[in-house]
């Protein structure tokens, strides 16, 4: 008798497990660089390679990091709610080409629009790999300190751009203005 009951337990405990593991939203990764200060970096422009773009530079306003490549569908699919953001500019976004060659990129962006203040290339991926990037896109809020306060992994929908992102972003300018 107790041979049947040790593979129904067994099975039990892995059925309990695998459910425990889908109530987690998979764009809700950890990131323990959540308060801290963004890594720094100095990675050459996509558009032109002699600009450099750094986190130091962008210190004093509240922005947007979008980690994206052209090889990336599902960049390609929230590609256009980051056209729509920036036309609405209410913050700068930046966009790091992650391992990505430069000419399929800037065709890419001169086809679907150029959502970017900047654009820089993180060739090697180590930039990437120092901001805890598990794949593209991945998109950061960056307050006017250089800390990160916010980390979308995934694609971005409408619901986390106007339910999550935006508001924080008008709250890290409407903080920093009034000094709190």
């Amino acid at each position: 008798m107790k041979r049947v009951f040790v593979p129904l337990i067994g099975f039990a405990v892995l059925v309990a497990v695998l459910a425990a593991g889908l109530r987690h939203d998979p764009r809700r990764l950890p990131s323990a660089l959540i308060g801290q200060p963004a890594p720094s970096f100095d990675l050459p422009g996509l558009g032109a390679t002699d600009k450099r773009v750094s986190p130091q530079v962008l210190r004093g306003q509240v922005w947007i990091l979008n980690v994206w490549a052209s090889w990336c569908e599902s960049c390609r699919d929230e590609h256009p709610l980051l056209v729509d953001l920036a036309a609405r500019r209410i913050a700068p976004v930046y966009g790091m080409d992650y391992k990505d060659e430069r000419a399929p990129a800037l065709q890419w962006l001169a086809e679907a629009g150029d959502p970017y203040t900047a654009s820089f290339v993180d060739h090697s991926g180590q930039t990437g790999i120092d901001y805890g990037v598990y794949g593209v896109p991945e998109t950061f809020v960056i307050d006017r300190a250089g800390i990160i306060r916010y980390r979308h992994a995934g694609p971005l929908t409408r619901q986390s751009l106007d339910g999550v992102i935006l508001p924080l972003v008008r709250q890290l300018q409407h903080e920093d203005i009034n000094g709190s």
